[in-house]
């Protein structure tokens, strides 16, 4: 359907959301993005209104949602931290929400996990699982869209484990690393989010690739990629998350939380689903193995810097 009104994009600066904006910008729709970052270097010029999420002032949040279509909610956070934490990504997302009914927005495009649930022990899933709950309570128009891992552009997960695999002398997995997953190119998530945006029904999608792969097929398939030939070694998931912790003080970043290395090896990346993209991860890889993994990209870095372009930090 087309639509006159603006639509609404979270962190547009951002990775998931800037492929969003991209696409809905190249249909004509006029744009705005709500961001943490508003001084972070704008991929878009002039072409998009720029406004802070004010999640502390109801009132403003309601006024910059006014006249919005569709919201396409990419907001969340991938660890806890001294400057941010699941229990506020939680409220400030319910706090979104609530502004989007008030300002009339008639849908909501939301970026969730594989697998959540309100009765996890991982934070991440449950907090996914409780915002998923309000959204479909809340009245609106919806469509929640879960992908478990996804690559592209300026990722985290598939760069940051080339990078390791250039860079060190063996491979590590945590245990057997047969535990599945499957990752979902952004261009893919970006298409099927705008897609979704179009229509008024309301649905829960698992946004996966066409691509199933164990960890360890994952590892091979890098390394096979980028021409690396180094012995992997198996290792207990407590070993391995304080391999991950040893080298995350020494690049200054966190490579992987205890969660994540549990709801990895739990199999929460994998859905029983057919595939939602197209673009399958091992011919993506090929066509980019001499770039992958050349810098290790910063996940603390595109947080607490609020001016650097998304994809500028990495070294």
């Amino acid at each position: 359907m087309t639509d006159s009104k603006k639509q609404a994009v979270t962190g547009a600066f951002g990775y998931t959301g800037q492929y969003i904006t991209k696409r809905l910008l190249d249909k004509g729709v006029d744009v705005i993005t709500l961001t943490n970052s508003t001084q972070r270097a704008n991929p878009f010029g002039q072409i998009i209104q720029v406004s802070p999420f004010h999640f502390d002032k109801p009132k403003l949040l309601v006024e910059t949602l006014t006249d919005v279509s569709v919201l396409y909610n990419t907001y969340w956070v991938r660890f806890n931290h001294k400057l941010f934490n699941f229990d506020n990504a939680v409220s400030n997302t319910l706090a979104l929400f609530d502004a989007a009914k008030k300002a009339g927005v008639e849908r909501i495009i939301h970026v969730s996990i594989t697998n959540p649930s309100e009765n996890s022990d991982l934070e991440y899933f449950r907090g996914k699982a409780v915002i998923e709950r309000a959204l479909k309570n809340s009245g609106m128009s919806y469509a929640i869209l879960r992908p478990a891992v996804i690559f592209g552009g300026a990722d985290i997960l598939i760069n940051n484990l080339a990078w390791m695999i250039r860079k060190f002398p063996l491979i590590v997995v945590f245990g057997d690393g047969n535990y599945r997953l499957q990752p979902i190119h952004v261009e893919d998530l970006a298409e099927l989010a705008v897609r979704m945006g179009e229509s008024r029904e309301n649905g829960t999608i698992d946004a996966i690739g066409p691509e199933t792969l164990t960890f360890r097929q994952l590892i091979d398939a890098i390394a096979n990629s980028i021409g690396v030939k180094k012995p992997i070694f198996s290792v207990s998931p407590t070993m391995g998350y304080w391999l991950a912790k040893f080298l995350g003080k020494f690049v200054g970043d966190v490579l992987i939380t205890r969660d994540e290395i549990k709801g990895l090896m739990n199999e929460l990346l994998y859905v029983d689903s057919p595939p939602a993209g197209k673009i399958r991860l091992i011919e993506w890889m090929q066509h980019n193995r001499q770039s992958i993994g050349l810098r290790y990209a910063f996940e603390l870095r595109r947080r607490v810097d609020k001016h650097t372009a998304y994809a500028d930090l990495a070294n």
